[in-house]
């Protein structure tokens, strides 16, 4: 599914003491495309992103979803959101907590117990199905909320930096689940990080955004075959995005 921005821009304050968040962001992420928003903190990345998902209305500019509003496409499940943290409930298991949006979508309701089950084994996590959220690890959590917003299928998926609160090892698994999943379902990505190495493992675009309010300051392709290693090639890619972003910052 196509997004495409045009001329975005959002102001947090009203006539109280605003401030620009974002202006002029012009972008068009093609279908089953994986992009990563990098740029420094407080830019508007995920201002950006909550705009995309509809649940930020922009101060000027528009947002088209493969031919709907964003508000509408949220409301017709072509969405799935991951935000930093996993946001589990702590008192439903890690099944539950999967199952929540097939028993909330009515095009869903008839998945029963087994069906949710089935949908952790790709995640690794099918052993731990009736586990509590405390009862596992970060890196575990974090799958599960992988398995919750790809359960529905939706073809547009955002992430706010899921991985940045593991440890490296951790990091780099969850990041090869990450490109299994989009290469096997073809869904559009738009993932947003701070890290220049984790943009480059990743995306086929880097967006470097400016410092606030954030402007788009260098749109980079990775043109490395995946996997990608630590070989001259990525690290080539790593050089020149972080000398963008450093001129973006400056």
């Amino acid at each position: 599914m196509r997004l495409s921005l045009a001329g975005v821009g959002h102001r947090f304050g009203g006539d109280g003491r605003p401030l620009d968040v974002l202006a002029d962001i012009d972008l068009t992420v093609e279908p089953g495309e994986f992009v990563c928003l990098l740029g420094p903190s407080g830019c508007g990345k995920t201002t950006l992103l909550r705009i995309i998902a509809g649940l930020l209305e922009p101060s000027v500019g528009t947002v088209d979803v493969g031919g709907l509003t964003p508000a509408a496409a949220r409301r017709a499940k072509r969405f799935g959101l991951v935000p930093q943290t996993p946001a589990l409930l702590p008192w439903r298991t890690v099944a539950a907590n999967v199952g929540l949006l097939h028993r909330v979508n009515r095009r869903s309701r008839t998945v029963d117990p087994p069906d949710v089950r089935r949908l952790l084994e790709p995640f690794g996590i099918d052993a731990f199905a009736d586990a509590l959220p405390r009862e596992l690890s970060g890196g575990m959590q974090q799958r599960a909320s992988l398995a919750r917003a790809f359960g529905l299928g939706a073809p547009v998926m955002l992430l706010d930096e899921p991985f940045s609160a593991l440890d490296e090892l951790t990091r780099a698994d969850m990041q090869a689940l990450l490109l299994e999943l989009w290469e096997r379902t073809g869904t559009t990505v738009v993932f947003v990080t701070h890290s220049v190495p984790e943009a480059v493992t990743l995306a086929d675009r880097i967006v470097v955004m400016s410092r606030r309010p954030g402007r788009i300051a260098a749109v980079h392709r990775v043109d490395v075959d995946r996997p990608r290693s630590d070989g001259d090639d990525a690290v080539d890619h790593i050089r020149h995005v972080r000398a963008q972003l450093r001129e973006a910052a400056g």
